[in-house]
């Protein structure tokens, strides 16, 4: 009988990344979190990529230290309804999460947040859009170059 691996649940996968996701936000290092838990911080790595499933007293115990709402590493979850999704646009949630778990993404966050100046905000989101659309622009025109 071949020996299989099984592949991490899509939830498991999503709930890790949350865990980590709101750990880094919290400037909290796997180890410290692992203490907090009483677990090493290698379970905690596998929590975080999804290869171990989190038990419901154990993710009560994470938001706790997190301090979030359980529901919170829910938000955006994939569907496992199995329903017909049609023509229906994905949702989309998986490139925020993504994004502020580089280094860039949570630099961007922590700093953004600190401007209390909404008309500084709104010149800040113009800028980053600028720039995307000068770039996406200039590669576009590179392509039709060639």
């Amino acid at each position: 009988m071949p020996v299989t691996k099984k592949t991490p649940n899509p939830i498991d996968i999503h709930v890790g990344s949350r865990v980590r996701l709101r750990r880094t936000m919290m400037g909290q290092s796997q180890e410290k979190l692992g203490e907090a838990l009483g677990i090493t911080f290698q379970q905690v790595q596998k929590y975080e990529k999804g290869t171990n499933r989190i038990g419901a007293s154990r993710l009560q115990r994470i938001s706790e230290v997190l301090n979030v709402p359980v529901s919170f590493f829910f938000e955006d979850a994939p569907s496992t309804g199995g329903a017909i999704e049609g023509m229906r646009e994905p949702d989309g949630g998986d490139y925020v999460v993504d994004f502020l778990s580089t280094s860039e993404g949570l630099q961007l966050n922590k700093a953004f947040v600190r401007i209390s100046d909404p008309k500084v905000r709104r010149r800040v989101v113009e800028l980053v859009r600028s720039l995307a659309d000068d770039r996406s622009e200039s590669a576009s025109q590179e392509r039709q170059a060639v």
